[in-house]
């Protein structure tokens, strides 16, 4: 209390009482991958293009990271975390630190034009096949099967192992101009082997049922041992996993408060080059969603193994059944983008660009409105066209498609987790509640400490109601008026003696979100135009 000595006016000032709660920010990302330079396990705030380039480089070839970061800030995104893995600083991706181990033979936007020359042509019916880089497990080799179903006779399955493992498989045609025509398919996708027209047109056909060996591009011997001795792909999963101690890998995101969601793109370029199998996948994103979860703020992106079709997808999905989180996201299928690097298209995984529009729908709308039906910028096509149809079946199981709509363009259709409770289906509701919790937890942090009494209660009651009147206000809540939207309890029965004894403050808060209009249904009827007046 201040002291009054002498007579005179006196002018003080004190607080008011009411103290606003401001709205967190949920539009910073986070990108964990491979680039060629920048700082190793450290994440590094970027909130441009060019902050990016500077930092971590230009576009990799036979890497997504780059590709992921340029979609997310071309779809909205404004700000994200980028943690390098994978090697030492100013080193190569695919080159551990301290290793010996080769860089696989970078192809330039997936379009068959190799670092290394191809290896010699290995005729394969009507066509020629050719290995783009030498095999990590022994020699590489190409086998043509049936098809999985019935359909053309042209439709054939081209496998491409190395070693014994099967590390990528095309379902393609011979038929060209075709979308699924097997030189623009491996063109387009593969990383280890290109295929060629050995004969006109008109006389191209389905090859038998065969396997070929693949000769090694000159001057770069075969390996003939187990790949990994060197390679950064084939330490990858627990350099993603990383350490909190340490502040590697997902660990060193634990101490970045601001991140609303985690993507980790290089994942599965790692994958499709055969450096680990889709059991490593597995390990890193379950990795990625216990993060999530343990942060109890953030949602993982997760992206799906290439080349998939519905079926297969499904099939996958069934077998990741214990990604059952509410703090994880799913989108099908992958996206064709221009590559600068290359000079034509190359399909990468969704994830960083579903960030970036994530990002935009908080901006525009608001987080409380569902990220779908929004336009995909930057993608030029997808990796194949998902019917209504095939939606049926993938949309319960939490794979959000993303499909494009003549005359309305490439956009997302699909807004849900991956969690089997009913209650967090809806993306934009989980994410609601991570913006409530960390706004009133970053609001309320005056309280601490103050005198626990029913001053304190009612002050709380105020804030918090006033904060959430202004969110019943802008539509993230359910209701015609506030009093059905939301509630705030923190008086003498939330609060009775023994709890306030243990230095406890317990405030009840209840609110009603909206939740999207996922299937909008108009029923039409015929009547007569004199129907009403006879009914009266």
């Amino acid at each position: 209390m201040p002291s009054y000595l002498s007579p005179g006016v006196y002018v003080e000032e004190v607080a008011s009482g009411s103290r606003p709660i401001e709205g967190v920010g949920t539009s910073v990302a986070a990108f964990v991958g491979l680039a060629p330079t920048g700082p190793l396990n450290e994440p590094t705030l970027v909130t441009n293009w060019t902050q990016y380039v500077a930092s971590f480089g230009e576009f990799t070839d036979g890497y997504f990271l780059a590709h992921s970061v340029y979609g997310f800030f071309n779809n909205g995104g404004s700000a994200a975390y980028v943690v390098r893995v994978g090697g030492e600083p100013g080193g190569v991706p695919g080159q551990a630190s301290g290793g010996t181990g080769r860089q696989p033979a970078a192809v330039a936007g997936g379009s068959g034009a190799a670092a290394l020359p191809p290896g010699e042509d290995t005729p394969l019916g009507t066509f020629k096949v050719a290995a783009l880089t030498p095999g990590e497990r022994g020699a590489l080799s190409v086998e043509v099967a049936d098809a999985e179903g019935d359909g053309p006779a042209d439709r054939f399955r081209l496998l491409v192992k190395d070693g014994e493992k099967t590390v990528e498989t095309f379902d393609v045609t011979a038929k060209k101009g075709g979308r699924n025509y097997v030189v623009t398919q491996v063109k387009e996708r593969s990383r280890l082997i290109v295929v060629t027209e050995a004969a006109a047109a008109g006389q191209l056909a389905r090859p038998e049922n065969q396997t070929v060996a693949l000769a090694a591009p000159s001057g770069v011997p075969a390996t003939t041992g187990p790949a990994g001795s060197g390679s950064a792909e084939q330490a990858g999963v627990g350099e993603y996993l990383g350490d909190s101690a340490d502040r590697t890998g997902f660990g060193g995101l634990e101490a970045v408060d601001e991140i609303s969601m985690v993507a980790v793109p290089d994942l599965m370029a790692a994958y499709q080059r055969g450096a680990i199998d889709l059991e490593a996948v597995k390990a890193v994103q379950l990795g990625l969603i216990a993060h999530c979860e343990l942060m109890g703020d953030r949602l993982a992106i997760i992206d799906p193994p290439p080349g998939l079709n519905a079926r297969e997808i499904r099939v996958w999905r069934q077998e990741t059944s214990n990604y059952d989180s509410k703090y994880a996201a799913l989108y099908y299928p992958w996206i064709k983008v221009f590559d600068p690097a290359g000079g034509q298209t190359r399909l990468i995984p969704p994830s960083g660009h579903m960030a970036g529009i994530w990002a935009r729908n908080d901006s525009e709308r608001g987080v409380h409105k569902a990220p779908a039906n929004e336009v995909v910028r930057g993608a030029v096509d997808l990796e194949l066209q998902i019917t209504r149809g095939e939606q049926d079946l993938l949309n319960p199981l939490g794979i959000n498609c993303i499909r494009s709509f003549p005359g309305r363009g490439i956009r997302v259709w699909g807004a849900r987790t991956l969690s089997s409770d009913p209650a967090w289906r809806y993306l934009n509701i989980r994410r609601y509640f991570n913006y409530l919790e960390e706004s009133i937890l970053t609001g309320t942090q005056w309280v601490v400490f103050e005198p626990n009494d029913q001053a304190l209660w009612a002050r709380i009651r105020r804030n918090i109601s006033a904060f959430l009147v202004t969110e019943w206000r802008g539509g993230a809540l359910f209701g015609g008026q506030p009093d059905d939207a939301y509630y705030v309890k923190c008086d003498a029965e939330t609060n009775p003696p023994e709890s306030v004894d243990l230095g406890r403050v317990i405030c009840e808060i209840g609110v009603s979100p909206v939740k999207p209009a996922e299937f909008v249904i108009f029923r039409l009827a015929q009547f007569s135009s004199g129907a009403g007046e006879l009914e009266e």
